[in-house]
């Protein structure tokens, strides 16, 4: 378990999400292609693909910087809407963190730390996305995980619990996105067509935030290290 997460852990969750998303690469285009472009599986595939590699380089930085770093590969790597969305999100993120009073370095990433990472995120793609909750966007699954971990955090409930919980208000946010219309990008064309199917950029924010808690629940491969500031 882990309960804290250093720039070893994250390096892990990178690699993690990059095999999530190669994983479900397929499924994803499938879903997408049904009021979309299509290729939602490949602009993910590529930008975690990235993500990892930025990670990977960033291993002697702290927590912040190399969330920055990722969102920063992130951006290059697939610079398409939800690439940009993405993008933004991790970057906001690391930027809460290191304007956090412990520079996002030094104890880790605990729960308290991921809810202002989430939160930020959250707000983030907000900005840049102009959508709103109810308009089936990223956003509708994105806005309850990140009120979850706020809540987590008030609670004072471990980190891998309070993942579980965050996943769980995913899932449940994801299911409730087949009752709304799209408002926004090429299935707004599509309204009544896309009635009845979870949005693809909401299974996008479950995949990661499913895939986080799954890391939180497993012992580190190797001891944290503190990294330089």
């Amino acid at each position: 378990m882990r309960e804290r997460m250093h720039t070893a852990d994250l390096v892990d969750v990178f690699a993690a999400w990059r095999a999530t998303f190669a994983a479900q690469r397929d499924a994803l285009i499938a879903l997408d292609g049904k009021v979309g472009d299509s290729d939602l599986g490949i602009t993910m595939n590529k930008a975690f693909g990235a993500a990892s590699d930025a990670a990977a380089a960033a291993a002697t930085e702290p927590p912040a910087k190399l969330l920055q770093r990722a969102g920063m590969a992130i951006a290059k790597a697939a610079p398409s809407t939800m690439g940009t969305l993405t993008a933004t999100g991790f970057m906001r993120g690391a930027k809460a963190l290191a304007e956090a009073p412990d520079n996002g370095a030094g104890a880790g990433l605990g729960t308290t730390e991921w809810a202002l990472f989430w939160t930020a995120y959250h707000q983030g793609v907000a900005e840049r996305g102009k959508a709103r909750p109810g308009d089936k966007t990223v956003l509708d699954v994105l806005g309850p995980l990140a009120a979850s971990l706020q809540t987590s955090a008030a609670a004072g409930i471990a980190l891998p619990e309070a993942l579980a919980q965050a996943t769980q208000a995913a899932v449940l946010a994801l299911e409730a996105t087949k009752g709304m219309v799209a408002q926004h990008g090429k299935a707004a064309c599509f309204q009544e067509k896309s009635l009845g199917l979870q949005d693809a950029g909401g299974t996008v924010a479950w995949l990661l935030i499913d895939t986080l808690h799954l890391v939180s629940a497993t012992p580190p491969a190797t001891p944290p290290t503190t990294p330089h500031v």
